[in-house]
């Protein structure tokens, strides 16, 4: 900058520093005016998001351990099933059968290679969940392909699965 421009500034600063030096009341207010824009600023910046979020985890807390603990069920589960040795084939097919009179008569089932078939004609949704559970835990059989419909509350349809074999060395 040219000094004179310094000097030019300099003059018309110099009443408005005299008068700001002559008023400690102006001071007080213009301080206390930017110590209340720092406290709103502090309070929009950082603490009410952070209570927000405080607020949402305590709600958010019970919900987040109960599917904790449903996962750590399902962790379990996985692994007790993965810790049972394969069941041989003939086995499997035989604890599908076992577990056939779960449905009633509602329910025939087919054997073919390594995959079963099972035919519904209104079966009922507590007892078909609980022939799958059978399946899966029992003989180790997996489902490969539904084709259902449900009609008043019945299932009719097939269900192919999957029968377990033994690993090959």
């Amino acid at each position: 900058m040219n000094a004179t421009v310094q000097t030019k500034i300099r003059a018309l600063l110099a009443p408005l520093q005299k008068r700001w030096a002559q008023n400690p009341r102006e001071q007080r207010l213009v301080r206390s005016a930017l110590a209340l824009l720092v406290l709103a600023l502090l309070w929009f910046v950082a603490l009410r998001p952070a209570i927000g979020t405080l607020r949402s985890a305590q709600i958010q807390g019970p919900q987040l351990r109960a599917q904790l603990q449903d996962m750590l069920q399902l962790q379990a589960q996985a692994q007790i099933l993965q810790a049972q040795p394969l069941a041989q084939t003939q086995d499997s097919k035989s604890l599908l059968e076992a577990a056939l009179p779960t449905l009633g008569s509602t329910a025939s089932m087919s054997l073919t290679g390594d995959r079963a078939t099972l035919t519904l004609e209104g079966s009922s949704a507590d007892a078909l969940a609980q022939w799958l559970t059978q399946a899966r835990l029992n003989a180790r059989a997996r489902p490969l392909e539904l084709h259902l419909t449900q009609s008043q509350g019945l299932w009719k349809g097939q269900i192919v699965l999957q029968v377990s074999s033994p690993a090959t060395p």
